[in-house]
């Protein structure tokens, strides 16, 4: 078992103990979740509350698994004050998102961490780009940036389908954010991995050109 940051206990801890306060307290659960009608009030802490709330133990657990298993590359690599930053930039990002794709729907509402796990999860991609990643319904390994490009394009097919009560949107967002920052935060990875750079890109431009085309 790898050892755990004090910085990723930290974010893991406000995790669940905000998540178990929603839980157990219906009125907290809607006063902060991610919800178009009350961001559109003027109650922006939701834009950011909303990522420290989940629907449920599993869907919780999913996602500080996934950020438990990918801090430390990230950490590592960056630093921890620049892992904050990733994380919480990310997580914004994935709602700001949210928010321009549902802007008319004043009912939709959302919960979770993942739009900063997936900006933390792209950041480790592109830091080290040969780890390989276990999938459940794939019994051999796929090399990371793999699975980066199959993920945003499953992403984007869901966003365009309206798939399961997932929030497309939000992932991509934190995709986008966690791969502008890395890139930022570490410029030699357009030298080294000028590739890897240009293959996680056309997802981003491929929803790009889909969002302009009004097919999303």
């Amino acid at each position: 078992m790898q050892n755990i940051h004090i910085a990723t206990i930290i974010i893991i801890a406000a995790n669940v103990l905000i998540s178990l306060k929603g839980f157990n307290d219906f009125t907290f659960f809607e006063k902060y979740k991610f919800n178009i009608a009350g961001i559109r009030r003027g109650e922006q802490i939701r834009m950011f509350s909303s990522g420290f709330l989940h629907g449920d133990f599993s869907h919780l657990l999913f996602n500080m698994l996934t950020l438990y298993f990918f801090a430390n590359v990230v950490i590592s690599n960056l630093g921890v004050s620049k892992f904050v930053l990733v994380y919480l930039l990310s997580l914004l990002a994935g709602n700001l998102l949210s928010f321009l794709m549902h802007k008319e729907e004043y009912h939709y509402s959302a919960v979770g961490a993942s739009g900063a796990i997936m900006g933390i999860l792209y950041a480790a991609i592109l830091l080290y780009p040969e780890m390989s990643l276990y999938l459940f319904f794939i019994p051999i390994p796929i090399p990371a940036w793999l699975f980066g490009i199959m993920y945003l394009g499953y992403t984007i097919y869901g966003m365009k389908k309206r798939l399961g009560n997932i929030g497309h949107d939000a992932h991509f967002g934190g995709a986008i954010a966690g791969y502008l920052l890395t890139i930022g935060f570490v410029p030699s990875i357009i030298e080294t991995d000028l590739w890897l750079v240009g293959l996680l890109a056309v997802p981003i431009l491929v929803l790009f050109v889909l969002y302009k085309l009004k097919k999303i």
